[in-house]
């Protein structure tokens, strides 16, 4: 089988003649750059993961490097390899671990051997300096769902029970959620998200979204609210109950109150019970829609004795 070189040396961006610390630190850097856990879902990135960590295989060993280096005018990059005498089914043990090049490239598995082959590629690609890819690709997919609550539930916070449907049918998982959580925040459940067979399952992320409410409107870690008052409230001033997440508070509307005036209620809002943000309770005035005859007859002597002009 003809298969292109490849020139390991370039792949980790050092000279043939370099040291071992050398090939060491090029391969932990270029690691760190492409590293799955760090590039998620980047196809290209994990793909580049696996070429240095072959080359880094191949020349950190001293016998398998003069073995490669053996090739002699074989190096040229580019030129097809058929596999020089000497290196057939060539099998090396790896840190105490026995280890056939599967997950490797062509080049590797003509080069050194392989029995898993081509079309038998395991999901080990060598050391990892994280200490977790090898896990990772033998790891079930992550999935995301949404978690809808009140506002009332973002408040206080506590244990949920989140009922989501899959293959295998409905399933029931309690979750804590944080007392005032952010919307679109997520919270992790590990091991919660899909399956694969001879692999550790995937996370589920539930992201959080606020459910409308009757009374309030959200502005970051406040709240709105409208406290309807009748005229003569708003004119002579009136004690009034608000509503909060918490339930009803007492609020003292002054004297000559208008429509749209906000009135502070500090720390209740959302956010984390150390920081929480305000309400606004802002005043809209209400008029009647239908008058009884004494009424009437009321708001027309107001009318002619009231030295207010609206405009």
């Amino acid at each position: 089988m003809a298969v292109s070189y490849k020139d390991y040396y370039k792949l980790l961006g050092v000279e043939r003649a370099a040291r071992t610390e050398e090939i060491s630190r090029a391969y932990k850097k270029l690691a760190r750059q492409y590293h799955p856990d760090l590039n998620p879902g980047d196809k290209k990135a994990e793909e580049k993961f696996k070429e240095v960590t072959e080359a880094y295989e191949v020349l950190k060993d001293p016998e398998k490097r003069r073995l490669y280096d053996q090739l002699g005018p074989n190096w040229q990059h580019g030129q097809q390899f058929q596999g020089a005498p000497g290196f057939e089914n060539m099998h090396f043990n790896f840190g105490g671990q026995s280890f056939d090049g599967s997950g490797f490239s062509d080049f590797f598995e003509t080069l050194f051997g392989g029995a898993a082959g081509r079309s038998g590629r395991g999901t080990q690609f060598g050391p990892d300096p994280f200490g977790s890819f090898s896990s990772r690709a033998r790891r079930g997919r992550d999935v995301e769902a949404e978690l809808a609550l009140s506002l009332e539930e973002v408040v206080r916070g506590g244990k949920r029970s989140v009922t989501l449907q899959g293959g295998h049918g409905p399933r029931t998982l309690e979750v804590n959620v944080p007392a005032g959580i952010r919307e679109g925040a997520k919270l992790r459940l590990a091991g919660q998200g899909d399956s694969i067979p001879g692999g550790s399952p995937g996370d589920l992320f539930l992201r959080i979204r606020y459910l409308p409410h009757a009374r309030f409107r959200v502005d970051g870690e406040n709240l709105q609210c409208d406290v309807p008052l009748a005229p003569w409230e708003a004119a002579l001033g009136a004690k009034v109950a608000v509503p909060t997440l918490e339930g009803a508070v007492e609020l003292n509307i002054p004297a000559g109150s208008g429509s749209g005036r906000k009135f502070r209620l500090r720390g209740k809002g959302l956010g984390s019970p150390a920081a929480r943000g305000d309400l606004l309770a802002r005043i809209m005035i209400k008029v009647p829609a239908e008058l009884s005859g004494a009424e009437r007859e009321a708001w027309e002597n107001l009318a002619r004795v009231s030295s207010f002009s609206a405009r």
